[in-house]
């Protein structure tokens, strides 16, 4: 009788783990579930939408996958729950890649962003900031910094709107009023004639540019 009682309560035992054991597969299985639905629903909403809306949706990612991550303890086959999370992980990585480069190309394309990316663009030894301020340009560097502000126009001339040459424009009329008094201050005598050869070689290719983006920004105002 004694036997029978233990083989009894052995049976019970086994089947409340058997029964635990499947009710936790079964909430791992619903976890994942969860998880690829969420990274399917997020990657079918509009751009703009997901855009608008992409710190919540990050976050709830986290947490998404946080939770996947932990189920894969209780998952019934562990290689395909693995797969699952790493295929849903590859799809939100795309999904991410996206909104990060279009959250780059927007940002680029803000004024105010622009402007600056053009100053430093021009003027690596400094930063000149929205008030032109070229304090940092002494009769030391001052050849430097026209030669530098040369190359930079003429490597990326074919590349810029007609808003970057207003900015380059105003840029280059700053450094020249900056030159006024930096000769004062000692500037060569060499160092002044090469400037003025950097200066007499820009002045037609920064016009004839410009007047090449005004006529393209009224074709295409035509079209």
């Amino acid at each position: 009788m004694k036997k029978i009682n233990l083989l009894l309560g052995a049976a019970v035992v086994a089947v409340s783990f058997t029964s635990c054991k499947s009710e936790a597969e079964k909430n791992a299985e619903v976890t994942l579930d969860r998880y690829e639905k969420y990274v399917d629903s997020v990657s079918n909403i509009a751009a703009a939408d997901a855009q608008a809306n992409w710190e919540s949706i990050d976050a709830a990612y986290d947490e998404q996958t946080s939770n996947a991550e932990a189920a894969l303890v209780d998952a019934g086959d562990k290689t395909n729950a693995e797969n699952r999370v790493e295929k849903a992980k590859s799809k939100y990585a795309e999904l991410k890649a996206k909104m990060e480069a279009e959250a780059e190309k927007v940002a680029a394309n803000n004024p105010a962003n622009r402007k600056q990316a053009l100053s430093s663009a021009y003027f690596k030894a400094g930063n000149i900031g929205e008030n032109m301020d070229f304090s940092w340009v002494n009769k030391d560097n001052i050849l430097k910094v026209y030669n530098d502000f040369y190359n930079e126009f003429e490597a990326n001339k074919n590349t810029y709107s007609r808003e970057d040459f207003d900015h380059i424009k105003a840029m280059y009329e700053a450094l020249d009023a900056h030159k006024n008094k930096v000769e004062k201050e000692g500037l060569s005598s060499k160092d002044n004639l090469k400037i003025a050869e950097l200066k007499l070689k820009f002045a037609p290719k920064f016009k004839w540019e410009r007047m090449g983006a005004k006529a393209e920004e009224n074709a295409d105002a035509k079209e």
